[in-house]
């Protein structure tokens, strides 16, 4: 058994999807505090050849929260700022009729609680790219959920009997490979391939929005980009 863990992304790069579907089993947390300036409730499209935040924007509320209770805010008129953005930035991409519908209907759900939107998003993508590993939120797995950081993720890498935990590239400064060893568990990294697409600019933009990924390659070759990475 293989075991991913991640925070809920909003439209996230294509390392994020590559680890979800290489492994057998994805758990994003809900229950861990929401962190501010993060990729959370934002990400980067490439808009006129420059990359620009597209925001979720959050009701004014206590730092302290918890990703599950933090709520949108001005939804409204917040989808619309972003749908004229990604359709002027886009509107051009090659497969800009295709993917358009899918992040429409991503941002038109009807949900105010953050992590149920960007969860309900993260699905929604999965399920284009033909992703089937099963999901996970992790306030609903029976562990202690006083723990913290690494002790965590092992207490949910035994609740799933996995013998294998794969991380993002970020996470190389927060684990101790011996303490996932002295459990019976082997700790890897993922580090996506360098992937390189016609963006209709002169300079190549790297670690855009699956967005941009979409707008530019189409589903197929999406779908192949997921095996392009390796495990350190």
């Amino acid at each position: 058994m293989k075991l991913g863990i991640m925070q809920p992304y909003l439209f996230p790069y294509i390392g994020y999807f590559q680890l979800i579907n290489g492994v057998d089993q994805f758990i994003v947390y809900d229950n861990v505090k929401f962190t501010k300036g993060g990729w959370i409730n934002r990400n980067r499209i490439l808009v006129h050849g420059t990359p620009k935040w597209i925001t979720l924007a959050l009701r004014k509320d206590s730092d302290h929260l918890s990703i599950r209770d933090r709520y949108l805010s001005n939804r409204k008129e917040n989808t619309r700022k972003l749908l004229r953005l990604i359709q002027s930035a886009y509107r051009k991409a090659p497969y800009f009729q295709k993917v358009y519908p899918l992040v429409e209907e991503c941002l038109l759900y009807e949900e105010d609680n953050l992590f149920n939107f960007v969860l309900k998003s993260i699905r929604m993508i999965c399920e284009s790219l033909n992703i089937s590993t099963p999901i996970a939120v992790s306030s609903e797995i029976p562990i202690d959920h006083s723990l913290r950081k690494q002790d965590k993720v092992i207490a949910l890498c035994k609740f799933f009997d996995a013998k294998v935990y794969i991380n993002l590239p970020g996470g190389k400064s927060l684990y101790d490979r011996r303490a996932f060893i002295e459990h019976g568990i082997h700790i890897y990294f993922l580090e996506p391939r360098d992937i390189v697409y016609d963006q209709g600019v002169p300079s190549f933009v790297p670690n855009l929005s699956i967005i941009d990924v979409l707008m530019h390659n189409g589903y197929e070759l999406c779908r192949q980009y997921l095996t392009m990475y390796d495990l350190t």
